[in-house]
């Protein structure tokens, strides 16, 4: 990863997992980093058009082209600020797909277990990336499932399949 300072809070055990903090509004949020790429400044990106407002266009890096999704549109349908903390962070998406997320304040890590995220009793059918919850000194944070993020017909907007290519 480029471009974050990495600063984890320590946390008992060996089975301790790390997570990209960052927020949308005053909500945090974390990301597991073993499916983080690359994490980069905000970039100009290429319009899709007729794409859902929160897909913020396509990211031309490493001669590959990438979809990327301000999560912040997708969850609370306004966009992430501008700011100099806003990343655009590059994941693997269903397997060796790379998808590009736009995220707030995406400076800070967090270090535990995956288990200290807990159910939080709702069944949110509309964002099924919305993960388990984990509270801790500064309240809490919802983990994101990156492979939840998109509903079938954006993916196949995103990642047509190719002839011989078995679907995602």
């Amino acid at each position: 990863m480029s471009d974050v300072q990495l600063h984890p809070e320590q946390a008992d055990g060996a089975k301790a997992v790390l997570y990209l903090q960052f927020c949308i509004g005053e909500q945090r949020f974390a990301l597991d980093v073993r499916g983080v790429i690359e994490v980069l400044p905000r970039r100009t990106l290429k319009p899709i058009a007729q794409a859902p407002a929160w897909v913020a266009g396509i990211l031309a890096h490493r001669g590959a082209l990438v979809p990327v999704v301000d999560l912040s549109a997708l969850s609370f349908a306004t966009a992430a600020p501008l700011r100099t903390s806003t990343r655009l962070v590059l994941v693997h998406y269903r397997g060796d797909r790379q998808l590009g997320l736009i995220l707030e304040q995406a400076t800070d890590t967090l270090r535990c277990r995956a288990d200290e995220f807990q159910p939080y009793g709702l069944d949110n059918t509309d964002a099924p990336y919305l993960g388990p919850v984990r509270q801790d000194a500064r309240g809490l944070v919802q983990r994101i499932e990156v492979d939840d993020l998109l509903a079938d017909d954006v993916r196949q907007l995103l990642f047509p399949e190719q002839p011989g290519q078995v679907p995602a």
